[in-house]
């Protein structure tokens, strides 16, 4: 078996909208295509990230259809996706420029292990995003 790459990763997210406009606004992710899906009332959009797609699907809040899916469990931690990390060349000026669209980080710190730069930040439904200098 041989696994090359990541091809995409794929987020549940509570509100379409809100989250297509933190992904595209303001992450600045291009989209590939995106598609309403009838007959599971919800929407699909793919997103370039690099090599790999990110995927989001979703509700939008408006829809008679509309079920809030449940919480992610934080603390403790569940098992599966614990966080998402991006890599960037300069982790001080991703920072600043995420401030500045009202997107909060935590302090920027040393990977315990690598010693590369790195913080956190989460997206509308509290998942955790990573930058990774």
């Amino acid at each position: 078996m041989f696994l090359n790459t990541v091809h995409h990763v794929a987020i549940i997210v509570s509100d379409y909208e809100r989250s297509r406009d933190f992904y595209v606004n303001k992450l600045g992710f291009e989209i590939i295509r995106e598609n309403h899906r009838p007959e599971r009332h919800d929407y699909k959009l793919d997103l370039r990230c690099g090599a790999i797609e990110l995927e989001i699907f979703g509700t939008k809040t408006n829809d008679p259809a509309y079920v809030e899916p449940p919480q992610r469990p934080s603390y403790p931690e569940a098992c599966g996706l614990r966080h998402l990390a991006f890599k960037v060349s300069h982790i001080e000026e991703v920072v600043k420029d995420l401030d500045e669209k009202g997107i909060s980080c935590q302090p920027i710190r040393r990977d315990t292990f690598t010693g590369e730069k790195m913080t956190f930040f989460d997206d509308p439904d509290g998942l955790p995003l990573e930058l990774h200098e």
